[in-house]
């Protein structure tokens, strides 16, 4: 079990904290507002009003023994940097920004955010990639150009083996992961050998331009 604090029970930070408490983790839940607060009390293990902008506060409540603070606060880029400065200050040891532009991403990275997401962004990255291929299952957006992309097998690779399909070298991208057609889990140490047959899903990690690419195959 690990240890987070979220900051700003929006419809971010609310999603955040209950989907962690519900995967059976500790979870502080902070938000200067009492409506927002008792949203969620009952779905996390703590639930406490107070301004976060404030070092006295965050202190208060310990959130330097916390093993991971999400910053979902991101209208007000003052504000969310300056809860951001307050936690690495105070020795948090990793802090995830949510940010609403690639100005507010600098800033935040400036000051010491270990991470910063932009959640519609990103949402809609994935949304575009399944509208535009029904083959594709998920896409995963890790920087500007790179993704990792989960898709049926393409036509072109059926009956074909990954030493045949030489797929590094020939789309440029890296099959980390294959499921065969009616298993639940993956495998994510295929080898040379592992054939494609229809039904089988792959995972492959390379630029976005490549990962792309699969969709028209």
């Amino acid at each position: 079990m690990k240890t987070f604090v979220v900051i700003g029970l929006g419809r971010f930070g609310s999603a955040v904290a209950t989907e962690l408490s519900s995967l059976g983790h500790e979870v502080l839940a902070l938000d200067d507002s009492e409506e927002n607060v008792q949203k969620v009390a009952d779905k996390v293990t703590h639930a406490v009003t107070g301004d976060a902008r404030d070092p006295a506060v965050l202190r208060a409540l310990g959130v330097r023994n916390y093993d991971c603070a999400v910053v979902a606060v991101g209208v007000d880029v003052g504000t969310s940097a300056l809860i951001t400065l307050n936690l690495k200050e105070l020795g948090v040891r990793k802090v995830i920004c949510k940010a609403q532009s690639h100005v507010h991403r600098k800033v935040l990275e400036k000051i010491g955010a270990d991470r910063v997401v932009f959640p519609e962004h990103e949402m809609g990255v994935k949304l575009a990639q399944g509208l535009s291929s029904s083959n594709v299952l998920n896409f995963i957006e890790l920087s500007e150009d790179f993704g990792i992309v989960e898709t049926t097998v393409p036509r072109d690779w059926l009956g074909k083996n990954l030493a045949e399909l030489n797929v590094r070298a020939r789309y440029k991208v890296n099959i980390i992961a294959v499921r065969k057609k009616g298993q639940e889990a993956f495998n994510v140490t295929p080898g040379p050998s592992t054939i494609m047959e229809a039904g089988d899903t792959v995972v492959a990690l390379g630029r976005t331009e490549d990962v792309n690419r699969l969709q028209d195959l």
